[in-house]
């Protein structure tokens, strides 16, 4: 439950009753495995709990354009399953310590990867542009051909036939912020570009 109240606190779409869904069902398909079939293979049904999470898990993860999110909540429902398989098992202190992990990972590498990794790659772009058919697709052009990944777009009209799009990137490591607002402020139609 501690790992779904994790995915939970950043609106993920699996969040604390999914994670121990799966945790307690896989638990209690590894214990009928292991206990309602004596002199069968037990590994044959904890092996389907495997597969069958993937679908749960493929249904957390959403492309939008040239961004992927929900993977690290698939991750940890894929991980959640195993260690209901490990309770279901009677291997409790392999099972602590997978959860005692799994939480570490999901709660201290987010903020050391934000630290380390967000401020350098992770960028807000603030453009003031025309309002007119397929200008949105000539930013995506550009920023493509930099290797520059949009992760998410805000549009708003403005009164004179303008729209102000905040974009929030991920540079390339061979990326250059300047280079990016140079090419952007060479297309046609957008007057302005801004870092946030």
């Amino acid at each position: 439950g501690i790992i779904g109240l994790e995915r939970e606190n950043l609106n993920r779409p699996a969040g604390f009753r999914t994670h121990i869904l799966v945790c307690v069902g896989s638990a209690l398909i590894m214990i009928i495995s292991i206990y309602g079939f004596a002199g069968a293979d037990p590994s044959r049904l904890a092996a389907q709990v495997v597969s069958g999470i993937g679908f749960l898990g493929a249904g957390t993860i959403i492309r939008e354009g040239a961004s992927v999110t929900g993977l690290t909540t698939a991750a940890s429902l894929w991980a959640v399953s195993g260690i209901g398989l490990a309770v279901g098992a009677g291997m409790y202190i392999a099972a602590l310590v997978a959860a005692g992990l799994i939480w570490v990972t999901l709660v201290s590498f987010w903020r050391i990867e934000q630290t380390f990794l967000s401020k350098r790659r992770h960028r807000y772009l603030n453009l003031i542009m025309a309002d007119q058919p397929g200008q949105v697709g000539k930013i995506g052009t550009v920023l493509g051909s930099m290797n520059v990944h949009i992760k998410n777009i805000q549009l708003k009209r403005l009164s004179d036939k303008r729209l102000s799009v905040k974009l929030f990137v991920k540079l390339s490591s061979a990326s250059c912020i300047e280079e990016v607002l140079e090419s952007l402020e060479s297309v046609d139609g957008i007057y302005k570009v801004s870092l946030d």
